[in-house]
């Protein structure tokens, strides 16, 4: 055991974002997407009959696509496997692949694989998944901000689930910005911090439906606004008398 791994997991903690720490935990915290995780919609019904198969998120940044995958890692009872297209090569997936068939097989155990920004990965990267996704070893949810049908590889989206986002409503963001100045544990609400009508309106109008745009500008306006008065610049000290007087005079 890591005597020091609490500490290590606390200072994470604090480094995080606003928007990352008020990420929902559960399908109820979930804000937004209505058409498909409504009650009685779709995607809904599968997570509670724990019956997912490879699905694909489509929609523009800050409207739910990351956080939703989050919300089924701790729903579903398949293992959970996060990877960012950005950072991850074709060696990785090959690994996280062949740990997921050993899971299988010995303890009967599917692996959901969590592909963040998926249309980085090039044609011959998205074909090394497609013989696991078809032969029900991983789960695949990939997340993109592109078009699917231009960006995803044809076989992958026939043995897919696409589910499209659309930027959340002035309600949506309104319900997150509250939750996030009351919310004690994760959000602002140690802070006691009131927001006025005409912000909150400013603010639910500029971030044009995007959650992590708006839980930022919170988060900064609220930080610059407890900010101590011992953070303002000092004024410089006077010159003392004397030639330095007469010299700065002549500037």
């Amino acid at each position: 055991m890591d005597l020091f791994d609490d500490l290590r997991q606390e200072n994470r903690s604090k480094a995080r974002p606003l928007a990352a720490r008020m990420r929902p935990r559960t399908l109820d915290e979930y804000v937004g997407q209505g058409h498909f995780l409504g009650p009685g919609k779709l995607l809904r019904r599968m997570l509670l009959a724990d019956r997912l198969n490879s699905l694909i998120f489509y929609g523009p940044p800050g409207c739910g696509k990351t956080a939703l995958a989050h919300v089924i890692a701790n729903h579903t009872k398949s293992r959970f496997k996060p990877l960012n297209a950005v950072a991850a090569g074709i060696k990785e997936v090959r690994e996280l692949l062949a740990e997921a068939r050993g899971h299988l097989e010995e303890l009967g155990e599917r692996t959901i694989l969590f592909l963040d920004e998926m249309h980085r990965f090039n044609r011959a990267q998205q074909d090394v998944l497609l013989p696991d996704v078809e032969d029900g070893v991983i789960i695949l949810i990939g997340a993109t901000t592109q078009n699917p049908f231009f960006a995803i590889n044809t076989p992958l989206l026939s043995r897919s689930q696409i589910f499209r986002f659309e930027p959340l409503t002035r309600d949506d963001i309104r319900t997150l910005i509250s939750r996030a100045l009351a919310d004690k544990e994760r959000g602002l609400g140690k802070q006691n911090v009131t927001i006025t009508e005409d912000a909150m309106a400013f603010l639910v109008e500029t971030c044009d439906g995007d959650a992590r745009r708006a839980l930022t500008a919170l988060e900064i306006g609220v930080k610059s606004a407890l900010a101590p008065e011992n953070a303002r610049p000092t004024p410089p000290a006077p010159l003392p008398k004397g030639k330095g007087s007469r010299h700065a005079k002549s500037l």
